[in-house]
């Protein structure tokens, strides 16, 4: 008699679903198919990020039990729904130059003074453990880089994750390695932060290495007095654990400017990167970023710099 699985936990597009039900016994195919119940992703369209024999993702005959799936394992999914994909198959629009975020007033970035928010940061500082994947070198400045939407296209459907990179990554981040020591910042879960760069190639490429990851908990919540309460990234984190950076030799790019709003003259805002599998011959957003970041490094101070105007 087959023992059951016990709950599994299937996080997908910024939601979870439990599944129950499944035996050692059930396959691959049956599991698919109990998530297309939930989330009505079909089989073929799901990637299940994870679920690994040997380094190779498993056919979908093989039993639930070969896998060794433990209770309330949480397992990412990749994939579109079908009236999603649909859409996506439209003809893309030109991508505008101005990108669709909250537009910051100039009036409202005196919040990076403000004591409350200057108290969360030094909170983070203190409490937030930072694991080092490879140690700072000397005399190096500091690049920060979002991933969805910026080196990701992470809301279309794909076989492996490599379909879904922006354009010239992995050349990107070997360019930017000679002159910066590269930190990721995500709005998510360590988990999935690793279980991305682990499938793009970005945590074991031999020409560049990554600094240290963040995530959400390393953010902080600030209230502006349009927009409310939001979750931004500030930057004074890193530099109060590492002395050797500031303002003056940071940058961040990201695709929402809201991100770096403690940080409004070292944050870089980039255009997204989305429908991967039509912008991919025609974005090379990464290529010229890479043009940019070997130019200003004659720049003794990039605070006083406008990121703003950095296509010019």
């Amino acid at each position: 008699m087959s023992g059951e699985v016990g709950d599994l936990i299937i996080k997908w597009s910024g939601q979870e679903y439990v599944i129950s039900g499944l035996v050692e016994t059930d396959t691959v195919a049956d599991l698919k198919d109990a998530v297309f119940k939930k989330t009505n992703v079909l089989p073929e369209r799901q990637k299940l990020l994870g679920l690994k024999i040997k380094g190779k993702l498993p056919d979908k005959e093989i039993q639930l039990s070969t896998l060794q799936i433990k209770p309330k394992t949480k397992i990412m999914m990749m994939g579109t729904r079908e009236e999603e994909l649909a859409k996506v198959t439209e003809p893309p629009a030109v991508m505008p130059d101005v990108i669709n975020d909250f537009d910051i007033e100039e009036d409202e970035i005196a919040i990076e003074n403000r004591e409350e928010f200057l108290a969360k940061i030094e909170k983070r500082i203190k409490d937030y453990e930072i694991k080092i994947l490879n140690e700072p070198r000397e005399g190096k400045r500091l690049l920060v880089l979002d991933i969805d939407y910026t080196l990701f296209d992470h809301r279309s459907v794909a076989e492996t994750p490599a379909e879904l990179m922006r354009p010239y990554l992995h050349d990107f981040l070997k360019a930017a390695y000679l002159y910066y020591d590269i930190v990721i910042w995500s709005a998510t879960g360590m988990k999935w932060i690793e279980t991305k760069m682990n499938g793009l190639g970005v945590s074991s490429h031999k020409d560049y290495k990554i600094c240290f990851y963040l995530d959400s908990d390393a953010m902080i919540s600030v209230h502006t007095p349009k927009y409310g309460l939001i979750d931004v990234k500030p930057l004074g984190v890193i530099w109060g654990k590492y002395k050797q950076w500031s303002a003056a030799n940071t940058i961040m790019f990201d695709d929402i400017r809201r991100n770096f709003i403690m940080n409004p003259q070292t944050g870089l805002r980039i255009r997204p990167f989305r429908k991967a599998h039509f912008n991919r011959d025609k974005d090379s957003e990464l290529l010229k970023l890479m043009w940019y970041l070997e130019d200003i490094t004659c720049e003794k101070d990039f605070s006083v710099l406008n990121h703003k105007d950095w296509e010019k």
